[in-house]
């Protein structure tokens, strides 16, 4: 798979624009600012891919990617307080539109911030993905904030913090120096060669 060769294809803000589920897709979900759109930009290798921001809660709408066979979809951040209620309706509209809809989801890429305990959101997140059984993967980001030390603490920690953890495939990340993002590449050409 030739990751440069990913194209940006469209963005929807409400459920009943998207188009129907053609090809395989994998996800990317995560709170608001914990760095899902420097991940795309990693994973492709490319610098505007997909829109960085400082200020939480920038990504609004669903994003489509696609790279041969497989379309990858970022979805909008989840958590970020400072949106009107309308705004969190829509949102969760789309969101839940998406997973309850009938698509070729073959894994959803759970983003979590290393340097602290899951939120509650990303725990609500995590168990709404156990309990529907869709195939996911932890990517914990923001990696190369801490020291060895603290990413082997943090580790230690999360195993009591994410529920069935044991069971978890679990890879830290950092979009800054690459850590970890072709072990996440390994991943998903796996996903898209099973098609």
């Amino acid at each position: 798979m030739n990751f440069h060769n990913v194209k940006f294809e469209a963005s929807f803000g409400l459920f009943s624009q998207l188009p129907k589920s053609d090809m395989i897709e994998i996800a990317f979900a995560g709170r608001s600012n914990v760095g899902k759109s420097s991940l795309i930009n990693k994973l492709f290798n490319r610098k505007n891919l997909a829109r960085v921001s400082a200020v939480p809660g920038k990504t609004t709408t669903i994003n489509f990617f696609r790279l041969e066979n497989v379309r990858f979809v970022d979805l909008p951040g989840y958590g970020y307080a400072k949106v009107s209620k309308s705004e969190k309706a829509r949102w969760a509209g789309l969101m839940e539109g998406y997973f309850n809809d009938d698509r070729q989801l073959e894994l959803v890429v759970q983003l979590v911030d290393m340097r602290h305990a899951p939120t509650k959101d990303d725990l609500q997140m995590i168990n709404y993905l156990i309990d529907n059984e869709f195939p996911f993967i932890i990517v914990l980001t923001k990696r190369d904030k801490l020291t060895k030390n603290q990413q082997a603490q943090r580790l230690k920690e999360l195993e009591n913090e994410l529920p069935y953890f044991d069971q978890l495939t679990v890879i830290p990340v950092s979009s800054e120096n690459g850590e970890g993002i072709d072990e996440l590449k390994k991943i998903i050409e796996e996903v898209a060669s099973e098609d």
